[in-house]
């Protein structure tokens, strides 16, 4: 069993417009985003995913869902499978918990716990930091003199951290702390305890929900090292995060590609000048981890690097490990500036329309970069050239097993390249040519049943109002007298779950839906979601719509408990005293 504190943090984590754009492309509709629904035909967009609340639904065929919901359906995969990959997915670890393990719970809270301390750890010293950068002059100089502007500076979250031991002293106490040491923030030196960052432009590391996780720092002079980086954390993995990846999502779904650079200034300089759509490795080679997560903003990626050697080889390095997350429907372009620049310096030199001219258009597709640097010193006029190139060629083909048609299209060309037949080559590589299978897309149309006009009781009303705004759940009260069945209990339910979980700023609808899976009430919830006309009517007119309904219902339940009494008869005293009471409130 998965514990439900790890459910709703895998649905806080997981950004389900990036998660379903992945597989079907969303557009920006107001605060949310449309496609034309994948679970059945249709021509005009009604598949409609909210952001804010972190989850889809359709308003022709009534699916709807969290997340969760979303990679079952789509993918037919069952409850665990589905957690399992969104968990991979975000970098979570699924607990593997068999029955009522107080030790594992206590385990997990602690955890969680420590996350939230570091979280507000780090968040603490970037507001620090960001405060302090227009109170130093050698920080405001630099910022200036590299043309960065006061909406960048806010846009990135760009601080200063100040010369010193211990700046961070001056709003942490005690300094040290356990906090500060286990985010990275504090170094101990055989027990002298000093800031990791001092005397730097700092650059805030956020995750895909936008919590800072970890800092970059760059001197403002010619010292080393030039950048530092936070440590590996419980929060921060290098390998697994972009730097800027947060703050440029949406410009990458405007541009439709996604553009990866060496540094932050790069990522920094290109957005001041309209490329708001790059983002860099964090102090590290691009990853396979790098590559996945590239892959799920868009099908396009492009690298750039400079000229030279260390440029050259980081472009590699990213091609190799790209190789096997690549797919039939993605593309990676690499583009090697002049060797005395680099991106920051190519578009303050010539601008954001050159800069792009060459992206788009000097950019070397993979195909064409992956023989280039492969054949740059092999000479394959002779046989043992020929030889070196299959030697070297193929594992990195055999790699592609998700670009089934790209990798044999590459093998032709290798077969072409050296003049070995086709079926031969396959053998040399141990493995015979690939083939391209593709599965025919099946529609499942909806059931008839949506497409019947159906009426909402009012209570049914609440439950959906209340299920889109976990903040009205202050208003359902009860008196305790007053018996509840029926759909009542599944109000009272969801506002009792809302009610415990009020201090946690990420509950929402989704959290809910997945918390009420497999009990009696998820039939009423699914229902009444059918029904939802608008995502966001949380004005202050359709709140007191929903206190007006809470009162008529109470006002409902003692009519009824009044005609129960009456057609009883025969009232014991209680029951005597409770009609009268009853009568008196009406």
């Amino acid at each position: 069993m998965i514990p439900q504190d790890f459910i709703d943090d895998l649905i806080a984590r997981t950004d389900i417009v990036d998660l379903i754009d992945q597989y079907v492309p969303l557009k920006k509709s107001g605060a949310n985003y449309m496609a034309c629904c994948p679970f059945h035909k249709e021509k005009s967009p009604s598949f409609s995913v909210s952001p804010s609340k972190q989850f889809y639904h359709c308003f022709s065929c009534g699916e709807h869902g969290s997340a969760i919901a979303f990679v079952m359906k789509y993918q037919g995969l069952g409850f665990v499978e589905a957690v399992q990959l969104l968990a991979d997915r975000v970098g979570m670890v699924v607990p593997n918990v068999r029955g009522n393990n107080e030790d594992s719970a206590a385990h997990r809270a602690a955890k969680k716990q420590q996350q939230q301390t570091l979280e507000n750890t780090v968040q603490a010293a970037c507001e620090f930091y960001h405060q302090q950068l227009p109170l130093n002059s050698q920080a405001i100089d630099y910022t200036n003199k590299r043309g960065l502007t006061s909406d960048i500076i806010t846009h990135y979250g760009i601080g200063y951290a100040p010369d010193g031991w211990q700046p961070l002293a001056q709003i942490f106490q005690p300094y040290p702390s356990v906090s500060l040491v286990e985010s990275g923030m504090v170094l101990d030196n055989e027990g002298k305890h000093y800031d990791r960052f001092r005397h730097r432009l700092m650059f805030p590391i956020r995750n895909v929900s936008g919590q800072v996780i970890g800092f970059g720092g760059r001197v403002l002079d010619d010292s080393k090292p030039k950048y530092l980086n936070s440590p590996d954390t419980p929060l921060f993995d290098k390998g697994k995060n972009l730097y800027g990846l947060y703050e440029a999502r949406q410009a990458i779904k405007d541009a439709g590609r996604i553009l990866v650079v060496e540094g932050y200034m790069d990522v920094v300089a290109l957005a001041q000048f309209g490329v708001g759509y790059a983002v860099a490795a964090l102090g590290t080679a691009t990853t396979a981890e790098h590559i996945k997560i590239l892959f799920r903003q868009t099908d396009s990626v492009y690298f750039c690097f400079d000229g030279d050697g260390a440029g050259r080889k980081a472009a590699w390095r990213a091609l190799e490990n790209a190789l096997p997350q690549l797919k039939d429907d993605k593309s990676l372009n690499f583009l090697f500036l002049p060797e005395n620049h680099d991106p920051d310096s190519f578009v303050r030199a010539f601008g954001r329309k050159r800069f792009e001219e060459a992206l788009l258009h000097e950019s070397k597709p993979l195909s064409v970069y992956f023989w280039d640097a492969l054949t740059e010193n092999v000479d394959i006029s002779h046989q043992e050239g020929k030889a070196e190139l299959v030697k070297s060629a193929a594992p990195l083909l055999n790699q592609m097993t998700q670009a089934p048609a790209l990798a044999y299209l590459l093998k032709q060309e290798l077969s072409t390249k050296t003049g070995i037949d086709p079926s031969n080559l396959a053998y040399l590589m141990g493995q015979a040519a690939p083939r391209r299978h593709v599965e025919a897309k099946s529609y499942q149309l909806p059931p008839e049943s949506f497409r019947q006009p159906e009426t909402l009781t009012l209570v049914q009303k609440q439950i959906r109002a209340l299920l889109l705004n976990p903040q009205w759940a202050q208003y359902v009260v009860f008196p305790d007298y007053l018996p509840l069945s029926g759909d009542l209990n599944a109000l009272l339910a969801l506002a009792k779950f809302y009610q415990n979980h009020q201090h946690n700023l990420y509950m929402g609808t989704a959290q809910a839906l997945e918390f009420f899976r497999n009990t009696p009430y998820a039939n009423v919830l699914a229902f009444v979601f059918r029904h939802i006309t608008d995502w966001d009517d949380n004005s202050d007119a359709a709140q007191q719509d929903f206190i007006d309904g809470i009162i008529k219902l109470s006002q409902q339940l003692k009519n009824e408990q009044i005609e129960q009494l009456k057609q009883k008869g025969n009232l014991n005293a209680q029951e005597m005293k409770l009609l009268m009471q009853l009568i008196t409130m009406r």
